[in-house]
């Protein structure tokens, strides 16, 4: 179980989820995934957000052992999103007296999910604005599209304690051991890539604070070489390749795109590629195909012609990545086409849509199977992509 020690006063209620297949029903979570919630326990107690409702027993016994019979004064409401507002409406009920917190925006879009009564029950925070809760004092900063229009985060002053949202979150739950880059690059990519200018613009605002302690509303609370996390997210919100690398992505329909694809990885590496790495679209999870696709600066997609098209699962993966504004690459293309090959044509045109992307001028179309002639169009790829 990571720490989830944060301080006397700053208790940790959050909830392990284990059971769920699917994050947002679209990404595959082998380790679960944490929903985490926190108390500042003060003169004026105040909860942290809730937790989704599939946790929200286990939730409420958390947060009454720390309450101890006290009743809090303030739900902090940072992120609508059902995984960290699930519980809003209950708990609100439970504690009458408690004033809920958040921007003009969360109270707009508040209705959309309940059917709650507010009215005098709102605390409207804006840019810069502090609550006091006695020794603690939180101040509230506002971070639109990072990666909801309502999102806020909050530093605790005293304990210099950043309340960050869905900001430096990772998929998997707190009792499992894992890197925290490789999840936590793919949560980035595939939940808030497309807004790399919002979260450089919140980034800005955290690095005119004395930031001790990160507490994200997914993932491990973070306490040292706080510059790492940091660092990591300065690159991929300015979606600057972060490792020196080719990235093969393949669709293949009866296998020798296949073959073709991981035949070019052989020559790069033989011609001294220092990283090649390889994913079968069709098979493999395409979210970490997409996080491969940001980390490396180089791409390879290779795609069978199917329909006059391409693949579906390339068609997926290349709309995933304009979605997500992938930028500042260079790409390379592979087709195959037994009568009419057209996939490097349409993944042009999905490429010609990106910002900042570099085409190869080299282009591999495999007739059916890999012939002498092919291995020559890959071997000439591979030098232009070194």
């Amino acid at each position: 179980m990571k720490d989830t020690t944060i301080s006397n006063a700053i208790q940790y209620v959050g909830v392990d989820d284990k059971t769920i297949d699917l994050f947002e029903s679209q990404y595959v979570v082998p380790n679960g995934v944490s929903y985490n919630s926190y108390v500042i326990l003060d003169e004026k107690i105040a909860i942290m957000d809730t937790v989704d409702a599939r946790a929200s027993e286990e939730w409420l016994e958390n947060v009454e052992k720390v309450l101890d019979g006290r009743e809090p004064s303030y739900l902090v409401i940072s992120h609508l999103e059902p995984d960290h507002a699930g519980n809003i409406q209950l708990i609100a009920e439970k504690y009458p007296k408690m004033q809920l917190v958040g921007n003009a925006k969360t109270f707009s879009m508040l209705p959309q999910f309940f059917t709650m009564d507010t009215a005098g029950r709102q605390v409207v925070v804006k840019e810069g604005d502090t609550l006091s809760l006695g020794s603690h004092t939180l101040q509230f900063f506002m971070a639109p599209m990072v990666h909801w229009p309502e999102v806020m985060v909050e530093y605790e002053q005293s304990e210099k304690v950043l309340f960050s949202a869905d900001g430096f979150g990772k998929f998997g739950a707190l009792d499992t051991e894992e890197d925290w880059a490789c999840e936590a690059r793919r949560y980035y990519f595939n939940i808030v890539g497309k807004y790399g200018a919002q979260v450089q613009a919140l980034l800005k605002k955290a690095a005119t604070l004395d930031i001790q302690t990160i507490c994200p509303l997914h993932g491990p609370i973070l306490k040292e070489d706080l510059g790492y996390y940091i660092g990591k997210y300065q690159t991929w919100s300015s979606y600057e390749p972060e490792d020196k690398g080719i990235f093969i992505a393949y669709a293949s329909i009866h296998g020798n795109t296949a073959k073709a694809a991981k035949q070019l990885k052989e020559i790069l590496e033989e011609k001294g590629a220092p990283k090649v790495s390889i994913a079968d679209l069709s098979r493999d999870d395409m979210a970490e195909a997409i996080e491969d696709a940001f980390r490396y600066d180089r791409l390879v997609v290779a795609c069978a012609t199917y329909d006059g098209g391409l693949f579906p699962c390339m068609e997926d993966f290349l709309s995933h990545l304009k979605s997500k504004n992938y930028q500042k690459r260079t790409v390379a293309l592979m087709e195959n086409g037994s009568w009419a090959p057209m996939a490097a044509k349409k993944m042009r045109e999905y490429l010609e849509g990106m910002r900042d992307i570099t085409i190869c001028n080299q282009v591999v179309t495999i007739k059916s199977a890999v012939k002498e002639d092919t291995v020559k169009a890959m071997e000439a790829l591979a030098d232009e992509l070194l």
